[in-house]
């Protein structure tokens, strides 16, 4: 099954809507790291959601999205860029003892101290320039109420979204009230439209937005309506993981810290956290890592990668 994300349009009506079912490249996640059944969910429905998100950025860049915990479940993080090439992982608390039934609000925000965060991070960035990043506390119960809210207070856009998953599928449904133009309010016939398609899409339940193919359930949904369907695009996994962006966080915890590491380890071994590569930098590997010029010159000879 080809992962897939297919965004359509009413026509005459400032309303656009996207479906997106990913399949393959949850699969990559979930082959790397176990979950328990609550967490799956959760990362599955952020992974789902930063795919609608992303189909439209108007930039060449990534979306990150991350809920921080004070939960069982410390961080988790999806990240999908405008090529929509998705990586995604949890970090649980040792010793966490979550329940089959554990909601968002225990997992992450047991103490009211959970935060969402929205970061847009343009692959070419203009010199000085930094990420934007918006940081919110966990408002609602689920990830699809948590993101509404973000898009509402930090974007001013009327966004629904209709997210599940489990350990084979996640699928997202999104619609957004597209921005007024030149100041021109809004008309009654509008509001109409997107108030129908909101209490349409609200009739879907997890089960059949996870069992239901994409254009299926976009006819049972809108049959009536005048809907414009795009090319679908093709999300799929990737990590952006390499050699050189483990050196370079290496050399951010400085020179002093990495020796006292190597001191008590004998070599310094790091997994990436989202696809499981391996990396190994031995005494010679921080040497070179801090005498060279280039970051790219002190990683060019890797002396440890196994897979």
């Amino acid at each position: 099954m080809t992962d897939t994300l297919q965004k359509f349009m009413f026509e005459n009506s400032p309303v656009r809507g996207e479906l997106v079912e990913l399949s393959e490249a949850w699969r990559h996640v979930l082959d790397r790291r176990s979950y328990p059944a609550p967490v799956t969910e959760m990362l599955g429905e952020m992974m789902a959601a930063a795919a609608l998100l992303s189909a439209n950025l108007k930039f060449n860049g990534t979306i990150i999205l991350q809920i921080h915990g004070d939960g069982p479940v410390k961080l988790l993080v999806v990240e999908c860029d405008a090529a929509l090439q998705l990586r995604a992982t949890a970090k649980l608390g040792e010793n966490s003892n979550i329940a089959d039934d554990a909601g968002l609000q225990q997992l992450v925000n047991l103490n009211g101290q959970g935060r969402f965060a929205i970061t847009l991070d343009p692959t070419d960035k203009l010199p000085g320039q930094q990420p934007y990043q918006g940081i919110v506390a966990l408002d609602g119960d689920s990830v699809s109420t948590v993101i509404e809210n973000y898009m509402m207070r930090s974007e001013q856009l009327d966004t629904k979204l209709w997210l599940a998953a489990d350990a084979s599928v996640a699928r997202g449904l999104l619609l957004q009230k597209l921005p007024e133009e030149g100041g021109k309010a809004r008309s009654e016939e509008d509001s109409d439209t997107w108030n129908r398609t909101v209490t349409l899409a609200s009739t879907v339940g997890d089960e059949e937005l996870l069992s239901t193919d994409i254009m299926t359930l976009l006819r049972r949904l809108y049959w009536e309506e005048q809907v414009r369907v795009f090319e679908p695009r093709h999300p799929h996994f990737r990590c952006t993981c390499t050699r050189e962006k483990v050196g370079n966080m290496l050399k951010m915890l400085g020179q002093a810290e990495v020796d006292e590491a190597l001191a008590d380890l004998g070599k310094l071994e790091i997994n990436c956290d989202f696809c499981g590569q391996y990396y190994a930098f031995d005494q010679v590997d921080c040497v070179q890592l801090f005498a060279a010029e280039t970051l790219a010159d002190a990683v060019q000879a890797p002396r440890q990668v196994q897979h």
